[in-house]
């Protein structure tokens, strides 16, 4: 027993070092990670009290639990014997490649990510590009929501901001969790998507089985009280107008609300910017007919660069206003037992083109592709005034101590921008930038009466 045994070194250092993993693995990481497990439940529960809308328990959980309950789901269990059976491949097989769907779905939500570090960059990210305003009642109605009900924010898709500005408006409200597409899953941006809570979405598949894992994920998190914020138009716009909501999600949330235990409360989100970061990509998808944004890394680092350029050298200008306005909500219990989707899907819209932002840009732009001469610089606030719609709702308010200001200076980003151009005459618009006057019109058109007759007045100007 007491016999010297000789080794070489190389060998004794692996054995120290599988004992001090073993050890650490034992002993230390369940106590280290027991400890901050515990520090983290007191944070939250100091978090929980200052949000109107407090983290539910179903979004804390451990993502490799989550996973397990998706994958062993009785419902996901019946679409990976079918999946089986339809393709002829083991049931093994398809169970792995649920799995997989559900790696690719389930987040890994960190409230520290969100709060200490997502919220902060969208609050500094979005008053550094914007000025921006929200609606009169964008609290109210958030806070007019039961307090044991699932909200789901349904937003309209203008840009890829639209994920920063609301997560800025909302962090006082609760944390929200996004569908996201496919754009999220390059790496290191998915690993961040995913610590904020975001699942993501194959816009495109149409696989029965992948269906069936992401309908029983969102019809969990509906029922476990989370917090959603989806996207129905199915992705940006690129013409600039509201498009018809797609029911996919919708459905998946209607299906798992259970109203005899929490009711689902859908709040209308509009959002309308005075300049679009990705406003010609989206015009040139849509003369296209496609929806391939090719974007190089050297286009958008260019971009980044030259910012902060005209920041240090202090000719930095925000691009306008962004503006965001949560519309009536909408119980789903309140509806009945028997919810038409296509009547949901309908009316979820219209009440976000009711309280649609009108910014100053596509309010001129449609302005002139209305008016087929010059606009003189001593009418252009009449001219203004008179094309603002009838009907405001919630949306910002119109102030005349600073409407000739905001004006001025909407003149002068769309000048720089090669919009518009000023002569003896007035004003008067860059017959070369039609599409991109149309494609800001557009975004307002809803609110007029005379919306269809925009496109030939514009056609006729080029």
């Amino acid at each position: 027993m007491m016999t010297t045994v000789e080794l070489p070194l190389w060998l004794f250092v692996l054995i120290v070092l599988f004992a001090a993993v073993t050890f650490a693995s034992h002993f230390l990481f369940p106590s280290v990670r027991w400890f901050f497990r515990r520090r983290l439940e007191r944070a939250v529960a100091q978090l929980n009290e200052r949000l109107t809308r407090p983290i539910e328990p179903f979004k804390l959980a451990r993502r490799h639990d989550m996973i397990q309950r998706l994958i062993y789901d009785p419902e996901v269990s019946e679409a990976i014997i079918a999946h089986a059976n339809e393709n002829d491949v083991p049931e093994n097989v398809a169970f792995e490649k649920a799995r997989r769907y559900a790696r690719e779905i389930v987040p890994s939500f960190s409230a520290f990510a969100y709060f200490s570090f997502g919220a902060r960059v969208a609050r500094w990210l979005a008053t550094a590009l914007y000025d921006v305003r929200t609606g009169l009642n964008n609290d109210q109605q958030i806070q007019s929501a039961d307090s044991e009900a699932t909200v789901v924010f349904v937003m309209n898709h203008r840009s890829n901001m639209d994920y920063v500005l609301v997560t800025y408006l909302a962090a006082q409200a609760s944390a929200l969790s996004y569908a996201v597409g496919e754009w999220a899953r390059v790496w290191p941006l998915s690993r961040l998507i995913k610590s904020m809570g975001a699942y993501f979405i194959r816009r495109k598949s149409r696989g029965a089985l992948y269906r069936a894992v992401l309908a029983r994920y969102v019809r969990m998190a509906t029922q476990g009280g989370v917090t959603q914020a989806i996207f129905p138009e199915g992705g940006l716009s690129v013409n600039g107008r509201l498009m018809p909501l797609k029911k996919g999600l919708l459905s998946y949330v209607v299906d798992g609300s259970e109203p005899h235990k929490r009711d689902v409360v859908f709040v209308p989100v509009a959002i309308n910017y005075d300049r679009v970061l990705e406003d010609r990509v989206l015009i040139a998808a849509d003369k296209r007919g496609d929806r391939r944004f090719g974007v190089s890394i050297t286009v958008v680092m260019a971009a980044i660069l030259r910012l902060l350029w005209q920041w240090v050298t202090r000719r930095y200008r925000k691009f306008g206003t962004a503006s965001v306005v949560f519309g009536p909500p909408v119980s789903l219990a309140a509806l009945g037992d028997d919810v038409e989707l296509d009547d949901l899907a309908q009316t979820l819209r219209d009440r976000i083109q009711d309280v649609m932002p009108v910014p100053f840009v596509p309010l001129l732009c449609r302005l002139f592709l209305m008016s087929p001469d010059p606009i003189a610089e001593h009418d252009m606030m009449h001219e203004v005034k008179a094309a603002v719609p009838s009907t405001r709702g919630t949306r910002p308010a119109l102030i005349d101590a600073d409407l000739n200001t905001r004006i001025t200076r909407a003149l002068t980003d769309m000048e720089q921008r090669g919009m518009l151009r000023r002569s003896p005459d007035g004003w008067t618009m860059e017959q070369n930038e039609t599409a991109l006057f149309r494609f800001y019109a557009n975004s307002i058109g809803d609110l007029y009466p005379d919306s269809v007759t925009i496109g030939d007045a514009a056609r006729a100007k080029s």
